[in-house]
């Protein structure tokens, strides 16, 4: 049984890797910041096996938390084979002349920070090589440079997006050398929340496929920005 690990487990493409993983029959700890509150992932939490589902509480916005859950998952009996820092935040109304500091400061800190310093975190605590351990950080297209245009969709997602990238190709070749691949995945324009309802995927296409690329990483990706169907997107 392969062990997942999803943050931004309780909505849209979070929820999404949460329900496809338990199809598979594998394991998942699904985490958020207010379990409480999430109640399409606990209907799921009521109608499938405890052991194969875990709901944890996490605020990615606190380092010590995140310092800290592996160990608390350890004592627990879970070992991470699949690391999915799925959790992210975005801005509206950034137009010049309107674009603040917290803001921005915020949106950096859960779409860029947060997925470094969980990486950090599960470095030694997951089941690398010989279940070829796999972090997966969830990016965008917005946060390409190449791609990158005007202020049509803000400022601040597509800096926090750009920032996440630089993160996981400083941090590729030191995990890689651990047998732990670590690589940047732009979902495709998804319907959540965050995509609205005239985006070009469902969550559970968009996710399908993720999982797809997923299962086929090697070693010799760690570093890349890929898309859903495994294509590199341009830095």
């Amino acid at each position: 049984m392969v062990n997942y690990l999803v943050t931004g487990a309780n909505r849209g493409i979070g929820l999404e890797f949460i329900r496809q993983i338990l199809h598979r029959g594998e394991r998942v700890v699904a985490c958020c910041r207010n379990p409480e509150r999430a109640i399409a992932l606990n209907t799921l939490a009521s109608v499938h096996d405890n052991d194969r589902l875990v709901i944890c509480k996490l605020d990615v916005m606190q380092a010590t938390a995140i310092a800290s859950l592996p160990e608390l998952l350890k004592k627990k009996g879970i070992l991470i084979d699949v690391l999915i820092p799925n959790a992210g935040v975005a801005a509206a109304s950034e137009r010049l002349g309107l674009i603040q500091e917290e803001t921005m400061l915020r949106v950096l800190h859960t779409n860029a920070i947060s997925p470094m310093l969980l990486t950090q975190a599960f470095a030694d605590h997951l089941q690398a090589p010989k279940r070829n351990a796999k972090i997966v950080c969830i990016s965008s297209d917005l946060g390409s440079i190449t791609y990158a245009s005007d202020l049509t969709f803000g400022l601040s997602y597509g800096m926090s997006k750009a920032a996440l990238n630089m993160g996981v190709k400083k941090l590729s070749s030191d995990l890689a050398n651990r047998g732990i691949v670590l690589v940047a995945i732009h979902p495709g324009w998804v319907q959540t929340d965050m995509g609205g309802r005239y985006a070009h995927l469902t969550p559970t296409e968009s996710t399908q496929a993720m999982l797809g690329v997923i299962d086929k990483l090697s070693i010799a990706q760690s570093g890349l920005f890929l898309d859903y169907r495994g294509q590199q997107v341009p830095w």
